[in-house]
This record gives structure tokens, C-alpha cells and sequence, in this order.
């Protein structure tokens, strides 16, 4: 979950892996550091904390990193070891050949080191990736291609690493397993890094590296090879991403700005995917009619903020009636369940990144099984991308906040119509219900933009509930993802204990923890179950706690039940997810600021889950 930055070539190295760094700074801020290959040696510079403090470090020796050819930079998210300087990236082998950055767990770190340790080797730090700094230089005789392959044969675990060789100068050495790392050649350099944000400001032609590979870089461009040394033909993949898109403009929050975006977000998706009142995959998604007749059971599996927009896909089959085996599941749990999953089975994998590390297990496990694999993603080129049997790409653009926000809204719009295509294709979707839910969903962007325009209404009652010891966040059916999705944000950003509850749960144990300082969110749209849900509001009520209601605009009986009310936009019950997420974005979004926390990058949290 770290991030990793490279280039080679230019006469501004410091500044491009520091600005690199910065691009990436979300996927971990524990500490900071890059090493610099200068013409008398390799400069090391490192510390706990931000990349913005390793900039003024780094200013501050800078006549020492003059004339610098080659660079790598790191910031980490600690696995192994403390939060240390010595534990802190690059880290340099004992005879200072190698000076190495690492993502991912060395598993083996422990056996290798051990060994090393018995041959005199000395370590110095806590972290599992010192071992392959060490192992390599004592493999390497000059060979880096050779000393490179005999390394990855040697590794266990997941990893990408990049690397500089003290008698190597110019050039770069890079090695993928498991770990996310893209490359890039443009004027006259080449750069790599974890995560391809990084380098939209040189070019937006990439090469994703794929599983078992290594890269040599320098200024005339990069080769790759397999483990074997092998040399590979590689074609580079076009992001179509603005680098502009990683800028936060106006906003003081990437958080914010990304909110800001979810209307558009949500009017893209429907554009790719309808013709007027019809859903049409037909360009972007290529199984076969004959294929998706066959279907007799959806598994839906993802992580996190992903897993809960596929309980909102879920809901919208169970709604229309359909007669499929419907399961959701998170990824770390799906790989070990002992269930059917074969060619009559669709499985849909969900991944921001199209890098978490137990969503690729899982959907290589299923593809191994012969189920018919999609992958819902945000970044074309990633591992599942180019893994996976077929793949809809969410049209969110790059989210640059740790909590997403505009990805969930993108996710949940694509399954919706995932789901009406499938079912279309299946005879068990009625005329009426799809010209019903696309006209729902062509009319939410507009209702978005009305929710935000609130804000200052909400922002008001988060600084009025901010010294809430906790939050209840309470639902039935279609609301139970949007409890999950509001609590979590509150737990991401605020770092205030909150728990999701379908609303029926609530007398079964967890009403014991209400008073008067825990604070009840309680979804109540209009429909079947609102008298049901205002039911058990009645039950936390009368145990003190403040109730703070989101019901549908015109239920002004809302208002009897509850200290407040947010008041949404009426829409279709199946689409309520995605009209209901604004307000408990902005509530929480203006919860942690009120108590100062640091929104964009939240303790112990990373953008990308890279590790399992």
C-alpha cells in the first residue's frame, strides 16, 4: 500500500520523484524518503512524515544532490517495523551497492535474513524488505539482469521493487509480483511508479507491468523481461485521464471536490450505457447473448466501500423479481467458502483500484472454476483489467481521497445497469420497470446537484453532533448499504465509533448502548417500510438518544420523530443508494473537519489495499 516513484534521465530528478511522492502520498504517509544517484554516490535522504517535510529536507542539502542522473522515492504505509527514520524507504545493503524501494510483504523475509544474518551480513532495520536489499547484493557480480531474475526466483510474496545499482548509474531496475507498477518513456526519460497518477504530467502512455516481470530503465527507454531474463515485447495502454484531474482546484479537500463531482460521475455512466429509456451494453460489455442465457446464479464480491455497492446491486435484482442464486460476499471471505461456481455463473468483481489484493485472489479463483468473470473498475490497464475475462470501467476519473466517494456513486450507477442488462437479456425485465429505473437514474443528476446546494444545512447539524461519542446509523432494505457506507465514512474521517444496523436489529443487543451522547442517523424514505423503520426510530427515542432523520421531501411527519431532519429528493425505492449518499458524505465529511482531523489522508488508512 505504499507508493513508489522512479525516474531516469532528467536533469530535475529531485523534483519529479518529490512531486511523484506527492501524487501519491494516499497510498501511505508514515514516512517519507528518496535516495538520488549523484555523481560521487548515492545520496539517502529520509524521514517520519510527510512528503511535503522531506521536500524542505531535501531543499535544504540540495548542494549536495546536484547533478543527480537516476532517482527513487517511496512513501510508506508501515507493515513490518515501526515508523522509524532506519525503517523508513530506500533502503541501502550493507556495502552500499544497492539502494532499493519496496510495496507489498516479503514472506520469506525472515528465512532470508536469517541466513544472511549466519554469513555475516548486517541488518539494520525491522522491515521485511531490507532482505531483498541484502540477498541482492550479495547475488549481484556485475550481471544486473541475471542478479535480478535469481533475486525474484528467490522471493516469496508480493512485492514491487524498484532499484538502483551503486556501479550502474542511469539506470533503473524494477520487478513486479503481486504489487501494482506502471512504466513510462517520454522526453527523453523514463519514469515508474506505483500508482499511474503519478505520471500524467509527462505522459499518458503507460506500461502496466504485468505479473513476473522486471523493467530496466534509462534515458534512451525501458525493456522488460520475464523472471526467467527473458526479454518480453510490451505495447503501452492510453489513459485518458487529465492530470488537472488530480488537482484540488478550489477546495480545501480532495474529499470534497470528489463529492462535488459525483452528479457528473453519475451522468457519464448512464450516457455510456442507454439509449434513451433502454439500457444498451452491447459495445461494452461482449458476452454473448447465448452465454448470459445460461446464467443461473450472480456472485457479487468486492471490498469495503465496493462491497457495500454491490448490496445496493443486489437489492435492485431481489427487486424486480428475479429468479437467480443472488449472493454478495467480501473478497477475503469468497476465496475460502465452499460454493458452486461454474460456467453457469456469473461473478462480478468490484475494485477502485483494479489492484486490491483479495478481489484479484478471488476472481482468479473463480475464473480457474469456469465461472464467467466481469471486473467493475476505474482504472484501465490495471491487474484485473487486463487479467479478467471482461471488463466495465467505471467512469469516475481519478479519486485522490483515501475515502471514496465519487467511485461508489460511479460503482453503484454501472451495476444498476449491469443488472438491467443482464436481466433484460434473461426475458425478466419488463418494459415498463426498465423505461421506469433508466428514467430514474437520467433524472438523479440534477437531484445530486440539488442535495449539494444543502450543504450548509448540514454542515450546521455535523458541528452540532460533533461531540457525539459514537453513531448508530439505522436502515431497512434498500437503505442498509447507505447505513454501512454513512458509518464507515464517519469511521474513516472522523475517527467516531459507528455502527450500520438494518433498523429490525436493533432490540436484538445493540439498543443497549443508547443515551443521550450516541447519536441515531436513520434512513426513512417513503414506501413500504417507513412505518416499520419509524417504529424502531420510536424505540431509540425513547431511550434518549438524539435522532437525526433523512426522509423523502414532503414527509413533513418526519419532523415529530426526530431532533432533524434531512429532507432528499424523491426518487425510484431502488435507486434511494445513490440520492441518499450526499448527506452522509457531507456529514461526515464536516464532522471530522469541525474536529480537525486530516480528511484527505486518515490515520492508518491507504488509498490502494495492495496486501492481504
Amino acid at each position: 500500500m505504499c507508493g513508489i516513484m522512479g525516474c531516469v534521465g532528467k536533469t530535475d530528478i529531485r523534483k519529479i520523484i518529490l512531486n511523484g511522492l506527492a501524487q501519491q502520498e494516499y497510498r501511505g504517509y508514515d514516512s517519507a524518503g528518496l535516495a538520488l544517484r549523484c555523481p560521487d554516490g548515492v545520496r539517502n535522504i529520509k524521514i517520519v512524515g510527510r512528503v511535503c517535510q522531506l521536500a524542505k529536507l531535501v531543499e535544504e542539502r540540495a548542494s549536495d544532490c546536484e547533478g543527480a542522473v537516476s532517482g527513487i522515492g517511496h512513501t510508506r504505509w508501515a507493515t513490518h517495523g515501526g515508523v522509524t527514520v532506519t525503517n523508513a524507504h530506500p533502503h541501502e545493503s550493507c556495502d552500499g551497492m544497492v539502494t532499493l524501494v519496496h510495496n507489498g510483504i516479503i514472506e520469506n523475509a525472515r528465512e532470508i535474513r536469517a541466513e544472511l544474518v549466519r554469513n555475516g551480513v548486517t541488518f539494520v532495520t525491522e522491515t521485511d524488505t531490507e532482505s531483498p536489499c541484502q540477498l541482492l547484493a550479495q547475488i549481484y557480480d556485475g550481471d544486473a539482469l541475471t542478479a535480478m531474475s535469481e533475486l525474484c526466483g528467490s522471493l516469496t510474496g508480493a512485492f514491487a521493487l524498484v532499484i538502483m545499482f551503486r556501479d550502474r548509474p542511469g539506470e533503473i531496475w524494477c520487478a513486479r509480483r503481486g504489487s501494482p507498477l506502471v512504466v513510462a518513456r517520454a522526453d527523453g526519460a523514463s519514469y515508474c511508479a506505483s500508482d499511474p497518477t503519478a505520471l500524467l504530467d509527462y505522459t499518458h502512455d503507460l506500461f502496466f507491468m504485468e505479473e513476473g516481470e522486471m523493467a530496466f530503465l534509462t534515458s534512451d527507454g525501458c525493456k522488460f523481461f520475464g523472471f526467467d531474463g527473458a526479454e518480453r515485447a510490451k505495447t503501452s495502454i492510453r489513459l485518458d485521464w487529465d492530470s488537472v484531474m488530480t488537482d484540488k482546484g478550489r477546495y480545501d479537500h480532495f474529499m470534497r471536490k470528489e463529492i462535488e463531482e459525483q452528479p457528473d460521475v453519475l451522468r457519464l455512466t448512464i450516457d455510456a450505457h442507454t439509449v434513451v429509456t433502454s439500457v444498451d451494453m452491447a459495445k461494452s460489455l461482449k458476452i454473448s447473448s447465448d452465454v448470459l442465457k445460461k446464467i443461473r446464479r450472480v456472485q457479487f464480491v468486492a471490498c469495503g466501500t465496493s462491497h457495500y455497492a454491490t448490496l445496493a446491486a443486489r437489492d435492485i435484482m431481489e427487486s424486480l423479481d428475479c429468479e437467480l442464486d443472488i449472493m454478495t460476499e467480501v473478497a477475503s471471505e469468497y476465496r475460502y467458502r465452499n460454493i458452486a461456481r461454474g460456467g453457469d455463473t456469473l461473478a462480478v468483481f468490484v475494485s477502485q483500484s483494479g489492484e486490491t489484493a483479495d478481489t484479484l485472489a478471488a476472481m482468479r479463483l473463480a475464473s480457474s472454476k469456469g465461472a464467467h468473470c466481469v471486473a467493475i473498475t476505474n482504472v484501465r490497464g490495471s491487474t484485473i483489467d487486463r487479467e479478467v475475462e471482461h471488463t466495465l470501467l467505471s467512469l469516475a476519473g481519478p479519486e485522490i481521497g483515501v475515502a471514496a466517494t465519487k467511485t461508489f456513486t460511479g460503482q453503484v450507477g454501472i451495476l444498476a445497469l449491469l443488472v438491467l442488462h443482464l436481466l433484460k437479456e434473461l426475458g425478466a425485465l419488463s418494459t415498463n420497470d426498465e423505461a421506469r429505473l433508466i428514467g430514474g437514474l437520467r433524472s438523479l443528476p440534477a437531484k445530486l446537484q440539488s442535495m449539494l446546494e444543502r450543504e450548509p444545512e448540514i454542515e450546521a447539524l455535523a458541528r452540532k453532533y460533533s461531540d457525539s461519542k459514537g453513531f448508530f446509523f439505522i436502515g431497512r432494505r434498500e437503505c442498509v448499504p447507505l447505513t454501512m457506507e454513512g458509518a464507515l465514512k464517519m469511521k474513516e474521517i472522523a475517527y467516531l465509533p459507528s455502527e450500520a444496523y438494518a433498523a429490525g436489529e436493533m432490540k436484538h443487543g445493540p439498543i443497549a448502548m443508547l443515551d443521550e451522547k450516541l447519536t441515531v442517523v436513520a434512513l426513512v424514505p417513503e414506501g413500504d417500510l417507513r412505518e416499520k423503520t419509524l417504529s424502531n426510530v420510536e424505540e431509540c427515542r425513547a431511550r434518549n438518544a438524539p435522532i437525526i432523520l433523512i426522509a423523502t421531501e414532503g414527509d413533513e411527519d418526519a419532523r415529530s420523530y426526530a431532533n432533524d431532519v434531512i429532507f432528499v429528493p424523491r426518487t425510484e425505492r431502488e435507486l434511494f443508494t445513490l440520492i441518499g449518499l450526499i448527506p452522509l458524505q457531507l456529514f461526515a465529511y464536516h464532522t471530522a473537519r469541525t474536529l480537525g482531523r486530516d480528511i484527505d489522508m486518515p490515520r492508518n488508512l491507504a488509498k490502494s489495499v495492495t496486501v492481504e
